[in-house]
């Protein structure tokens, strides 16, 4: 049950009504099933000094594009209200002039665009207005026999406005119903959600709490919950198990859906998730349309369901059915378009956003892992939505051409314009190995701040979740996980790999740059030592390198990889036999998968770097000392002495090399494979002939 979050007490540290405006709506966002990711809107109506010094009636109002459960001051516009009323007076106005108008009665040209409902708040004559997308009020609005239900409930206390998108002409229609109707407390926006006021802040939001609290007593007064979405169908599949086959079929998704521009995945096998997909009635009701506009763009009109029993544990005939669905898909939201289409749309990407798998539960598509979880959010709602609505009457949604006119809608597709443009590494996914040390760690946050999401693995995971919440604080939620991984380890190997199918849906690059190092004579090189340097540099590599490239094969969109070898790759240094033979055998094993790799669209180039020092496991480690004696130096020496022995006279610091691994992994490389680049500050030993 909802339940009211005001607090007295924080309330009144709010400075003006502005600020109580920022409370009220960060409260009614927290709860999403209150109010939708990024929809619904709120206004407060009070009076400002304008730039003259006159009082002014202004009406400050949630801004297009914000999100209301953590948006600011800065994210409403103000409006003056004398500038809007005699809008009241006209019969119609297009959207385009609407918008145009609104622009002129800003207080301030730097606030945002208002809000695509900015006239419904400023023709209802309350100080205060909040519009939401509540779950229970949506069900009601969802529900065939839903004006009925209303009446139940309510009595004389609502106004029910059919269908209209949002806009001139809704606006008029709910201010003329309220008009019309001096017992009326709340509007119910058939298909679409809830509009209440008050006097004040509070009030207004005490209002729309007990408004849903009824509709929600009333709803599982009804509900029947052995008969929830027609009754089970289908047996969850246990946990580990559903993970295995998830980590198994993500990458396969990922590929299908990626065909004109790369997405990446999330899952979700919550509890009403997997009742739902496993229901007797999912098929049908998914296929229904959407639970409230706000959803449209963000999971499409219907979700794909997969036809898939999940007893069989038949993996490769989910597979084909994936593929199979997901083809269909495209063709037919293609055709959709082509239907409904106005003069200068532009066609999205046709793949599904949300995939429904019995047994399994749901995979979400996006540009980013936060679009995709948007997706999987909103998805929750209408899940939601539909038990409810299915609990009163039968669950009903905007028809295809209402759908696609929401989805296609300009003034909807300017919240998505508002996104900061696409990186070179947007919709990428890079495996960092060793990424929680000085080259790792400064690659992938260079691949961050260029759009990438990272998994970086390392032994130390301490030291790679630290990296991971570093990045994520700076860059935002889910751009970065960390998993704990010993290259050495073929199981490891697989189930980071998996892990990081699971979180994105697969990778585009592999960084190969875990590694270790050690110094001897050759007659004193053990065969402990020399097995340990070839276990970590030459099997390590080859078993990250072999599971992603079973990894990239499955997705069938190509991918890279770049191998971190050594300036010892190609020079024959002193005391260190075991690590020079081992970090050859990476520049080979490297030139070998680039010969495999060219027909799958699978790059493979190897960099060379030498002495780097700073944030090195490796140099803070007997091994600084060992190379210091074999050139008959002190430790503290070595910077120096490294930095003149290059014909530049430079060092080389982690982001130089972090430089040379996002060339190679970018699209100034495209058609680079097989190839050595040294990073050393020219080392003559080391020049390749």
């Amino acid at each position: 049950m909802i339940q009211s979050l005001w607090n007295r007490e924080q309330a009144a540290q709010c400075q003006n009504g502005l600020e109580e405006l920022v409370y009220r709506s960060n409260l009614i966002g927290t709860d999403r099933r209150v109010c939708n990711w990024g929809g619904g809107n709120t206004s407060s109506k009070t009076k400002i000094t304008d730039f003259r010094g006159r009082e002014i009636d202004v009406m400050w109002v949630k801004g297009s594009g914000s999100d209301l459960a953590t948006m600011k001051a800065g994210n409403f516009t103000g409006l003056r209200l004398e500038d809007i009323q005699p809008l009241l007076e006209r019969e119609e106005m297009p959207d385009e002039e609407m918008v145009a108008y609104l622009a002129h009665c800003m207080v301030d040209s730097k606030h945002p665009r208002a809000s695509i409902e900015t006239l419904l708040h400023a023709f209802l004559p309350f100080p205060h207005v909040d519009h939401t997308h509540p779950d229970a009020i949506i069900s009601i609005c969802c529900a065939d026999n839903g004006k009925e239900v209303a009446r139940a409930i309510f009595g004389d206390r609502f106004v029910w406005v059919p269908y209209v998108r949002p806009g001139f002409t809704l606006s008029k229609m709910i201010a003329k119903g309220v008009q019309e109707n001096p017992q009326a407390e709340l509007v119910l926006m058939e298909k679409h959600g809830l509009v209440t006021w008050g006097d004040t802040s509070e009030a207004c939001y005490a209002k729309t709490i007990a408004i849903i609290q009824e509709a929600e007593a009333y709803i599982e007064s009804k509900v029947k919950e052995a008969s929830v979405f027609g009754g089970q169908r289908f047996e969850t599949i246990p946990e580990e198990e559903r993970k295995q086959i998830l980590a198994q079929v993500m990458p396969v998704i990922r590929g299908a859906v990626s065909d004109t521009k790369r997405m990446l995945l999330t899952y979700d096998d919550g509890e009403n998730v997997l009742q739902f997909v496993n229901s007797r009635d999912a098929r049908e009701l998914s296929q229904v349309g959407a639970a409230c506009p706000d959803h449209l763009v963000h999971t499409k009109m219907v979700p794909l369901y997969v036809e898939w029993d999940p007893a069989s544990r038949d993996v490769e005939g989910l597979k084909q059915s994936l593929l199979a669905g997901i083809a269909r898909f495209k063709e037919e939201y293609t055709s959709y378009f082509e239907r409904n289409k106005n003069e200068g749309d532009q066609m999205s990407e046709a793949a599904p956003r949300v995939i429904l798998i019995p047994g399994v539960g749901m995979v979400n598509t996006g540009k980013s892992w936060s679009n995709a979880q948007v997706s999987g959010a909103l998805y929750h709602r209408a899940i939601a939505v539909m038990r409810g609505a299915t609990a009163l009457g039968s669950f009903v949604s905007l028809s295809e051409n209402e759908s696609f006119n929401v989805e296609y809608w300009p003034l909807e597709l300017y919240k998505l314009s508002l996104a900061p443009p696409e990186a070179e590494f947007s919709r990428k996914v890079v495996f960092v190995t060793g990424g929680a040390g000085g080259i790792g760690s400064e690659t992938c946050r260079r691949f961050v701040a260029e759009g990438a999401h990272v998994v970086l693995a390392d032994l130390n995971l301490e030291g790679a979740e630290k990296v991971a919440q570093e990045i994520n604080e700076r860059f935002g939620e889910g751009r970065a996980i960390a998993v704990k991984m010993d290259v050495t380890s073929e199981a490891d190997v697989q189930a980071a790999l998996a892990q990081a199918a699971l979180a994105y849906g697969g990778v585009d690059t592999v960084v190969n740059n875990a590694g270790l190092a050690t110094s001897s004579p050759f007659d004193e090189t053990t065969l402990k030592e020399w097995n340990l340097n070839i276990a970590v540099l030459g099997t390590g590599y080859f078993l990250v390198a072999r599971e992603a490239f079973k990894q990239m094969k499955a997705q069938a969109i190509g991918g890279n990889m770049v191998f971190v070898g050594s300036k010892n790759s190609v020079y024959a240094g002193k005391n260190v036999t075991a690590y020079s033979s081992a970090k050859a055998l990476e520049v080979h094993l490297a030139r070998c998968i680039a010969a495999e790799g060219g027909e799958h669209g699978i790059r493979v180039n190897t960099i060379l770097p030498d002495a780097i020092l700073q944030g090195s496991a490796i140099w803070n480690s007997s091994w600084r000392n060992e190379r210091a004696a074999a050139y008959g130096i002190e430790p503290d020496q070595l910077e120096d002495y490294y930095r003149k022995r290059t014909t530049l006279l430079v060092n080389i610091f982690p982001r130089d090399i972090a430089e040379g691994i996002l060339f190679f992994a970018s699209s100034k490389s495209e058609k680079t494979t097989g190839c050595m680049l040294t990073i050393d500050g020219g080392v003559p030993a080391a020049f390749t002939r």
